[in-house]
């Protein structure tokens, strides 16, 4: 049988090696626990109890006030949640630990020889990590949505505004929404796997993803660096939020999709150019 480049290391293959891990079940299990801990929480804590209402769900015109509205409110709340820190560190892990437990488990070297050409090895295991990820991204509207739907209604989505969408543009808003986060996390993702490319240890390809993500929110923060924080792409992380006005003002999300991916573009681009030089000794 002739050698053919094209079959090396199929992606379903590498897609399957990758869900068996121990660290994809945990990661989907934290994103599955989210609505359902909060949704417990409103429920049966001891908020419940009390005269006051909780913060969570008390009708106060925000996202959190109006979260136990109805499913769909609760999904954008879920998506205000997840979106600062555990997203973005499912992300991380998909993207930051790939390259990197291959060189940790001393098995890099024997995938490149059996013999899988480096840049098909690592668009793979782009493919797969960046396919892992979207898994995640869609895991927080879905789970949240049927929670939501469980604990508080199917009710239509209510906008801070006091705007109130039917319900077939209720999903078009949470689909807007979800498909932005997706493309702002495109940063994390690409920066993760550059990482992932320049070190042997995975925790340290992940956590310096995060950090690095944590420092520039911190800098966004800083107003005293006025239009020089337009330019970080974590600037634009909560833009999906636009898609809760009557009409959708896109060029704030085109312009954060925009930076976002092409940033992550550029650190995959470094990643393959520094793999191809790379010595690979483990």
């Amino acid at each position: 049988m002739s050698y053919v480049v094209g079959k090396t290391l199929p992606y379903h293959v590498e897609l399957y090696r990758q869900l068996k891990r121990k660290r994809t079940a945990f990661a989907y299990g934290f994103v599955l626990s989210l609505p359902i801990l909060v949704a417990l929480a409103v429920k049966f804590g001891p908020s419940g109890d009390d005269d006051e209402p909780s913060e969570f769900g008390s009708g106060a015109t925000d996202i959190i006030g109006l979260a136990t509205l109805g499913a769909a409110n609760f999904t954008t709340t879920m998506l205000f949640f997840s979106t600062p820190f555990l997203l973005v560190t499912v992300v991380a892990l998909f993207n930051g630990d790939t390259v990197a437990s291959e060189a940790s488990w001393s098995t890099l070297r024997y995938l490149l020889a059996s013999p899988v050409p480096r840049t098909r090895l690592l668009i793979q295991k782009m493919k797969v990590s960046l396919t892992l990820s979207l898994i995640a991204v869609l895991l927080v509207p879905l789970s949240s949505w049927i929670v939501g739907a469980i604990a508080f209604g199917v009710a239509p989505l209510q906008t801070p505004l006091g705007v109130t969408f039917d319900n077939s543009l209720t999903f078009t808003r949470l689909a807007i929404m979800t498909v932005y986060l997706a493309l702002s996390l495109l940063f994390v993702a690409g920066l993760a796997f550059y990482l992932s490319v320049r070190t042997d240890a995975p925790l340290g390809a992940v956590g310096g993803a995060v950090g690095i993500s944590i420092l520039l929110t911190i800098l966004d923060a800083i107003s005293a660096l006025g239009s020089l924080r337009q330019w970080l792409p974590v600037h634009y992380a909560d833009t999906w939020l636009d898609a809760l006005s009557t009409t959708i003002d896109w060029s704030q999300m085109a312009k954060g999709a925009s930076y976002c991916a092409i940033s992550g573009i550029l650190f995959y681009a470094l990643a393959i150019n520094k793999f191809a030089k790379k010595d690979i000794t483990s």
